[in-house]
């Protein structure tokens, strides 16, 4: 081992000297890599050193008051806002690039249009869909700020993401699958579902995770479609805040600082567990 070892630095040292640009991308790589991981961990070190000491049980009370300043409430509209806004746009992220990918013909500008499209929609900025669900659903359609409305505005916003993220899924399943499947008999509804979509599931659920802490990391398109009220609405059509919104309400208005840094906490405790859980079912499906 040792020997293999001290052969392979020998074969390294001597590329690096036929080709010193090499050892400085290399260098170049390592630093870009320890700067990512320095300033991580040091927001996230700040962070929990901040909030931890402040956290207690009225913050985690059922019902929200300006003495306890509970964030219950702002976690339970978080899931569920999460929850409604994927159940919204994933059927259709899906669906639409199944359509793209494997109905489409090839070459198709409309196509290309839509491509280019979802590629141009996932790099607006979340305070331009705020102003588009605020101006459609609370003020064309009349419904005021609503849980409704933020799900929709969110639904919008995460659609090019899931769409283009489930195309690349599809477009990286091999075609001998379909082609052997074809070749047993099948048609090509059954080939779609039965074949192409389970070996594409993994990248999928990648969509999907980015797709969740977007959504849980959301303020400026909430605050202007869902509100700022502090509670759990009784209806989607009543306004609710989610654990972001609830973390800027509490730090705008410059009186629960140190409860607004115990919130964010559990706002990065609750995103890892997320994550956390989609990444087991996607190894999961990844296995069978």
């Amino acid at each position: 081992m040792k020997n293999g070892r001290k052969a392979t630095m020998k074969q390294m040292l001597a590329s690096y000297r036929r080709s010193p640009s090499s050892l400085m991308l290399r260098i170049l790589v390592i630093l870009a890599a320890a700067t990512t991981a320095f300033v991580l961990l040091t927001i996230i070190g700040y962070i929990v050193m901040r909030g931890i000491p402040h956290i207690n049980a009225g913050l985690f009370a059922w019902e929200y008051t300006t003495e306890n300043v509970s964030m219950m409430p702002a976690v339970i509209n978080t899931i569920t806002m999460t929850a409604l806004a994927l159940a919204l746009a994933v059927p259709i992220g899906i669906f639409s690039a199944i359509y793209l990918v494997e109905y489409a013909r090839r070459g198709n500008r409309l196509v290309s249009l839509v491509r280019i499209t979802a590629e141009t929609l996932s790099g607006i900025p979340s305070i331009v869909y705020g102003l588009f669900g605020f101006l459609l659903f609370a003020i064309s359609l009349g419904w005021g700020l609503t849980f409704l409305g933020g799900a929709l505005t969110l639904a919008v916003m995460i659609l090019p993401l899931v769409m283009r993220t489930t195309e690349e899924a599809l477009i990286a399943v091999p075609d001998m699958y379909r082609e052997g499947s074809f070749g047993l008999g099948a048609g090509k509804l059954r080939t779609v579902f039965q074949i192409v979509l389970p070996a594409a599931i993994p990248g999928i659920l990648a969509g999907v995770i980015l797709s969740i802490g977007r959504i849980v990391g959301e303020t400026a398109a909430l605050i202007f479609s869902a509100g700022t009220i502090a509670g759990v609405p009784s209806s989607l059509m009543d306004s609710g805040r989610t654990l972001s919104v609830h973390m800027y309400a509490l730090l705008s208005e410059g009186l629960y600082m140190d409860e607004a840094y115990a919130t964010a906490v559990v706002l990065l405790l609750l995103v890892v567990v997320i994550n956390t859980l989609s990444a087991v079912v996607a190894r999961a499906f990844s296995r069978r």
